[in-house]
């Protein structure tokens, strides 16, 4: 359930008509609705309730500060993947013992970075990696808190990229080594053994997953107990898919009961990963008709391109599209497509749409999770604004880029002489 609604055929988010959000802010712009993300937060937390467990949101979904803070405010923490999304994580007020670091390439600086924050835990994914996590601590005189990100070689039944559990995966330490790599670790005197830590993938709509997961992992801490590693933290990852056209995920309540029933006899801390699940229903990307031409097929072009909005180039994902202004007017079958320089460069394709005419404005639904996250200034085009709503007012989250900022940080050295615009 989510907050953009159609009143007299208009689209709003919350109480706001999209329109006006366009009117001001220009397009093209990322828009969000805060009583769509406090709900989706809640409803997958309190599923949870019963047990102790810590809600980690995936920040490489949605990095906006606000949104951070959004999550933070209702009691929820970080799951990062690198140095910036610490400093954003921390600049979001988020506690850091309410975060995690995973990532298969950390560098040295990067850890050195999370262990000064002291943060929850580093999921380790490598035996080379946990060496450096070793000398890093030992330079620091701390002890680092650590988990292991355990590869059960899991089918999560999506789409390829966004598979992470299989054997062929490049994540985590395959399950028949883990025992030997834990084992090694404890042995370390600046590592401190805190949990167990999987992901098997994104944007899953079956619950069987997850539990067969479960289950290798409860297997696997059994043999740690064995040995005298005492687990306090178990990391589940995220992953729980959303509807996007025709899927049918599972509500959080039945994903939790399942985990739940899988959980009863550990005594430990479940750690959830959610991502998608909490922000891409909650967020769409507004865009501008600029033109349309037929020819063997009809082609809408839009302002939007491949740069704003990856996923459907990236993954041939579908996004619904809606016109902002409802009328009843003709249907036709055409592409919806950007400025940008590339055959690859679509929103749609081949899709059913109202008859469009420039200036109309489409929403581009369920764009909230790796939408923004994953833009580009690819063929040198600024980033869009981002907006969120809050009942019938909204904020300027982040401000569109400038031309100016294309070149930040750039330079042309002096042998190729001065230069004017």
């Amino acid at each position: 359930m989510h907050d953009f609604q159609y009143k007299n055929n208009t689209l709003y988010c919350e109480d706001l008509p999209v329109a006006t959000v366009a009117e001001a802010v220009g397009t093209p712009f990322y828009l969000y609705s805060a009583a769509t993300l406090t709900r989706h937060f809640t409803a997958f937390d309190r599923a949870f309730a019963s047990i102790p467990h810590l809600t980690c949101f995936a920040v490489k979904s949605c990095a906006n500060i606000a949104i951070l803070r959004l999550f933070a405010n209702l009691g929820g923490g970080a799951d990062i993947v690198s140095e910036g999304e610490l400093f954003r994580a921390r600049a979001a007020g988020i506690d850091p013992q309410k975060i995690v670091y995973s990532g298969v390439g950390k560098t040295a600086v990067e850890i050195r970075a999370a262990l000064k924050a002291g943060i929850l835990m580093l999921n380790v994914e490598s035996e080379q990696e946990l060496a450096v996590i070793q000398t890093e601590a030992a330079a620091l005189g701390l002890k680092a808190p650590v988990s292991f990100r355990v590869n059960p070689d899991v089918d999560p039944r999506t789409h390829a990229y966004i598979s992470t559990g299989l054997a062929k995966n490049k994540f985590g330490i395959p399950i028949g080594d883990a025992l030997r790599v834990y084992l090694a670790a404890q042995k370390l005197p600046n590592i401190t053994i805190k949990g167990v830590s999987c992901h098997i993938g994104s944007q899953l709509i079956q619950v069987s997953p997850f539990v067969e997961s479960l289950v290798k992992l409860k297997s696997f801490i059994a043999q740690l107990a064995e040995q005298g590693i005492a687990i306090t933290h178990l990391d589940l990852g995220g992953g729980l898919g959303i509807r996007y056209n025709d899927e049918e995920p599972p509500e959080p309540d039945e994903y939790a009961r399942a985990i739940k029933m899988e959980l009863a006899d550990l005594d430990c801390t479940l750690i959830l990963e959610p991502g998608r699940v909490l922000v891409g229903n909650a967020g769409v990307l507004i865009t501008k008709v600029l033109y349309t031409k037929e020819g063997l097929k009809k082609f809408i072009i839009v302002d939007a391109g491949m740069n704003d909005l990856a996923r459907p180039s990236l993954y041939n994902a579908f996004h619904l599209i809606q016109a902002v202004e409802r009328q009843d007017q003709e249907q036709t079958v055409a592409d919806v497509v950007g400025p940008i320089c590339e055959t690859g460069d679509f929103l749609a394709r081949e899709r059913l749409l109202p008859q469009v005419t420039a200036g109309d404005l489409l929403a581009v639904m369920s764009a909230g999770a790796y939408g923004f996250s994953m833009s580009s200034n690819y063929n040198s085009r600024p980033r869009v604004a981002e907006v969120l709503v809050h009942g019938d007012g909204f904020h300027l989250i982040r401000a569109r880029e400038t031309k100016e900022s294309l070149i930040q940080g750039e330079s042309i050295p002096e042998f190729l002489g001065k230069h004017g615009a």
